[in-house]
């Protein structure tokens, strides 16, 4: 899969900016490419952010609106990539609460979902049998430790850690100074990792919570069956592909362990039918009430 998340784009195809005053000037194709070439991070954040594929499907097509219609805004002082992560940033942190945010608050309250699970032993042909419902569940709970932050704590680590935006760059992002920004992403971070040595055996062998007996447990309830998979099968793509290049720097910090875990959290390809961005591409009315307005 050709990778949603690099940060240049190949040597044949134009530049952000190019495309930006291209689509200025009237030009649907270019102002579809600059669209679908940012989509793929935009939803993936998104998905992070909400924890439900369809909620942020709506929140990438709202962005991506927010965008297309503040094009216009865009003066070329900075990059195009850093104005429109500001707009994703702002959108994110605005926008209403969706219906996953709602059924989580803290970890302690979290922790104690998943204690109520009972903890069944496995023989070696039931690990076996349940290595995709295990992997299924390792990164809901991931993503559940994830809603557990605020949203900025969340946005923040999913920029910084997940998909390893530079603190400089993220400074930018959200109008803070690369220090502020290390300092939110350390706490966030710190949240993260508290839990995980309190609860996950993943990271602390002594903790009792096994993905693959929790897996067990739900498959047992019926609330985790190979029909109800969103993370693996077909959207095994990870996000490691993407920050493979900073693991260097990563390999340092004392968290590294952990970020590890969230960075083997998987990207999504697939956006299913004609979305409303797209449809509003295609719409003449629409095009000439936006070149209108420029």
């Amino acid at each position: 899969m050709k990778n949603p998340f690099a940060t240049t784009t190949e040597s044949t195809d134009p530049p952000d900016e190019t495309l930006v005053r291209e689509s200025l000037a009237g030009n649907r194709r270019a102002l579809d490419q600059l669209i679908r070439r940012h989509q793929p991070f935009i939803y993936n954040v998104a998905w992070k952010m909400v924890h439900d594929p369809n909620d942020a499907l709506d929140l990438t097509q709202e962005t991506l609106l927010k965008v297309v219609t503040k094009l216009s805004q865009f003066k070329f002082n900075s990059s195009f990539r850093t104005w429109l992560y500001r707009i994703v940033t702002n959108e994110f942190l605005m926008t209403k609460r969706r219906k996953t945010e709602a059924s989580f608050s803290t970890f302690e309250e979290y922790g104690e979902r998943l204690e109520a699970l009972p903890n069944p032993e496995l023989t070696r042909e039931e690990e076996i049998e349940l290595e995709e419902l295990s992997e299924e569940m390792r990164v809901r709970c991931m993503s559940g430790m994830l809603m557990c932050l605020t949203r900025e704590q969340r946005l923040i680590y999913v920029l910084g850690d997940s998909f390893g935006v530079d603190h400089n760059i993220g400074a930018e992002i959200f109008d803070i100074s690369p220090q502020n920004f290390r300092v939110k992403l350390h706490r966030a971070r710190r949240d993260l990792y508290n839990y995980m040595n309190n609860k996950c055996g993943l990271v602390n062998k002594d903790n009792p919570c096994r993905c693959s007996r929790k897996a067990k447990a739900m498959n047992n309830l019926g609330l985790l069956t190979t029909e109800d998979r969103t993370f693996t099968a077909e959207y095994r793509a990870r996000i490691a592909d993407y920050v493979q290049e900073h693991e260097a720097d990563a390999r340092d910090l004392f968290e590294e362990k952990y970020t590890r875990l969230f960075r083997s959290h998987p990207a999504r390809e697939q956006f299913g039918a004609k979305t409303i961005v797209e449809e509003v591409i295609e719409n003449d009315d629409f095009l000439e009430i936006f070149e209108r307005e420029l």
